[in-house]
């Protein structure tokens, strides 16, 4: 009986794939996902029928994906971080009726960020991604302020792109209407791969232009504050 998996394989590297994950992708006929998510599952794939497409190729690989499993094949479609945030469970929740689909969380990019910056995200927090492609961006900036007016860590996803390079400035001067200069903000590129970037610096010190697509920010919150280069949000223990 053929399956479909919508996988999360995390931020990228094997090593942080889960082994659900892993088994889902070997035991499947065929892949499908983003060219790069592709190329990072190495070997798994040999000998499996792939299907990949480039940038906002969403839509089209979650139908090939489908239009697989029809023909019987048991088919992975795949997520970087985890596929039920800002990924590939949604659209195919969406598009499919009667079949049998499995959704297999991953490691987002928020979390091995936050990894990598220390404790950040120990407490409350709330996740937005500054893209505007399919969400308007004043929603965004409403979502960004009631974000940080409630004192949330806030996680960026998608920060800074060419087309929209003074999106972030923009967002992160709302947050400065709450937090202070000296909050903390945690900047990571390529998370969990090779060759990740990691920066702890504050909220008035940020370079914009060592920001991209592939940059997650997380911001403390009124309690953060670094210690030993890192970030740590207290969760209340009262530790003396």
């Amino acid at each position: 009986m053929s399956k479909l998996y919508v996988v999360g394989i995390g931020p990228g590297g094997k090593e942080n794939m889960t082994f659900k994950a892993v088994e889902a992708i070997k035991n499947s006929d065929a892949v499908v996902g983003y060219t790069p998510y592709i190329e990072y599952l190495g070997d798994w794939v040999d000998g499996k029928e792939i299907f990949s497409t480039g940038m906002r190729g969403e839509i089209e690989r979650c139908k090939k994906a489908v239009e697989l499993l029809k023909e019987g094949k048991t088919t992975s479609i795949v997520s970087t971080g985890d596929a039920g945030l800002y990924g590939m469970a949604g659209p195919i929740m969406e598009l499919t009726n009667g079949v049998d689909v499995e959704v297999i969380p991953g490691v987002t990019a928020a979390f091995s960020a936050a990894a990598e910056l220390g404790s950040p995200i120990m407490h409350d927090y709330a996740s937005i991604s500054l893209s505007d492609l399919m969400t308007p961006w004043e929603v965004i900036l409403k979502r960004m302020d009631k974000a940080a007016e409630a004192d949330f860590v806030i996680t960026l996803y998608n920060p800074r792109s060419k087309g929209r390079p003074d999106h972030l400035e923009e967002a992160l001067k709302l947050v400065s209407k709450y937090r202070n200069s000296e909050t903390p903000v945690g900047i990571v590129r390529d998370s969990g791969r090779p060759g990740t970037k990691v920066k702890v610096t504050t909220l008035g010190d940020i370079d914009y232009e060592e920001i991209d697509m592939l940059t997650v920010l997380i911001i403390g919150n009124s309690n953060t504050y670094i210690k030993n280069n890192k970030i740590i949000t207290p969760r209340g223990y009262n530790i003396k």
